[in-house]
């Protein structure tokens, strides 16, 4: 799946308007970026890193805990594996892009 980085959570690894092809289901380690389901809102995805197992789940931050509007770990606590959706394989941008003149 192709997931598009919105905001700044994830400075400097990710900038917005990235572009990540997700593997669903793929296993998760310590350090590995992964797409998960916000849980007070289980239609939005967020892109965090996968800190350690905690309580059968998964702690999941932000690489730039400054961020405004930031959402991780650190707010809803742990989550359980099926609110992970799966782990970050690539970084890529858009085909399209402007040339400078």
């Amino acid at each position: 799946m192709r997931v598009r980085v919105e905001g700044d959570s994830m400075l400097p690894a990710l900038r917005s308007g990235d572009w990540l092809w997700v593997r669903r289901g793929a296993p998760v380690r310590p350090g590995d970026l992964v797409v998960a389901r916000l849980p007070s809102d289980p239609s939005r995805l967020i892109v965090k890193r996968a800190a350690w197992e905690a309580d059968g789940g998964w702690w999941l931050e932000s690489d730039n805990q400054r961020a405004s509007g930031r959402r991780d770990s650190w707010d809803f606590g742990a989550l359980p594996p099926s609110a992970l959706v799966g782990r970050v394989m690539l970084r890529y941008w858009p085909l399209t892009f402007r040339r400078a003149r």
